[in-house]
């Protein structure tokens, strides 16, 4: 009976693919051992959105999709004339504040003047009545007198009565001057209650001053709003607005992306993060430029796993529970050593492969 010959052939290829399939495996285990890989990254980076602050309608639009603008470049303009008479308003309100507040202030002076004027008249007819006492005093003694010879019949009756007159018109002289310095002293009090009605006048109207001002700076404020500008240098979105469209305050029309600053957000497994830590060297592989490879360091941690900022947030306490894996995102930010014009062409969203260097 013939032996069967060896097929040298066979043998040596399957021991090239041992060997191939070997090395490989080891050369895997010992990378997986200094490091941690996954392609489930995106690159992020600032997206600014153009949010107007008061509304209207649009007047110019002065850029299109995906136009570079630098910051305080004119995005678009909201039709300004509601805002104008808005302007001319505050202003007329402002002037009328301020005219009802010089008329409080002439109305306080013309009180003060009046006061001035009542006290004078109380000194003067103070004076008088003294004056008109100490008179009333001598004709009273006079009288009592006259009165004391006119029973002796020393005098005529007619001496005695020209004193009796003497001394009632003195009489009446004090109490008429009296009147008068209490209806001094009434108009006084008046005066002085109109003086301070007028002080609160111009309380309210120096008040009313200042919310008119107030107005003022707000309806010119709003003004300036109808000139959206770019806060940021950028490249801008899809700008999907046009001339006579309605915008509201707090609506976001397009955004500005920052080319000069990016970052990558990789979602790593629970099961990798045991070795990793902040400031651990990154390689990165954008899948739109396979041939460069971008440097970055690991920066921070998230505080929760990505499914507890979804809008449903899992609840293992209910229903039946499967035990899934969880990812934790991860942020890397790029090494000054990137080329900057690398980095410039790297867009939000793009997917990348993340090798996390632990050692």
């Amino acid at each position: 009976m013939e032996k069967k010959k060896t097929n040298t052939k066979f043998i040596i290829i399957l021991t090239v693919l041992v060997l191939v399939g070997g090395t490989y495996g080891i050369t895997k285990y010992m990378h997986s051992l200094a490091h941690e890989e996954t392609d489930d990254a995106q690159i992020e980076k600032k997206m600014n959105p153009i949010i107007p602050r008061v509304s209207g309608y649009i007047s110019k639009v002065y850029v299109k999709d995906n136009d570079f603008v630098k910051k305080g470049d004119t995005l678009f303009t909201i039709d300004k004339r509601d805002y104008q008479l808005k302007i001319d308003e505050a202003n007329a309100a402002l002037l009328g504040a301020e005219g009802q507040y010089e008329a409080a202030k002439a109305d306080i002076g013309s009180a003060y003047a009046s006061i001035s004027v009542s006290d004078a008249q109380m000194r003067s007819a103070g004076g008088s009545i003294e004056s008109a006492k100490i008179r009333l005093r001598q004709l009273t003694n006079d009288f009592n007198r006259y009165n004391n010879l006119y029973k002796t019949h020393t005098i005529t009756k007619q001496q005695f009565e020209q004193a009796q007159a003497a001394k009632d018109e003195a009489e009446n002289q004090v109490r008429v001057l009296e009147q008068q310095q209490r209806a001094s002293s009434y108009q006084k009090s008046v005066i002085q209650s109109k003086s301070k009605v007028s002080d609160k006048q111009t309380e309210v109207a120096s008040a009313n001053i200042k919310r008119a001002k107030t107005m003022l700076d707000v309806a010119k404020l709003n003004l300036t709003y109808t000139v959206v500008t770019a806060a940021i240098d950028g490249q801008v979105s899809k700008v999907d607005i046009q001339p006579g469209q309605l915008v509201q305050p707090g609506q976001s029309l397009f955004y500005i992306i920052n080319n000069t600053e990016a970052w990558v957000v990789a979602n790593f497994k629970e099961t990798q993060l045991n070795k990793m830590v902040v400031g651990q060297k990154v390689s990165l592989k954008v899948d739109a430029y396979p041939n460069y490879e971008f440097k970055g360091t690991l920066t921070s941690f998230s505080p929760a796993t990505g499914s507890r900022f979804s809008l449903l947030p899992p609840d293992n306490a209910t229903g039946n529970f499967v035990k899934t894996i969880q990812r934790l995102p991860v942020k890397i930010s790029l090494d000054e050593s990137n080329d900057p014009e690398k980095v410039k062409l790297l867009r939000p969203g793009m997917n990348v492969d993340v090798d996390v260097h632990l050692k």
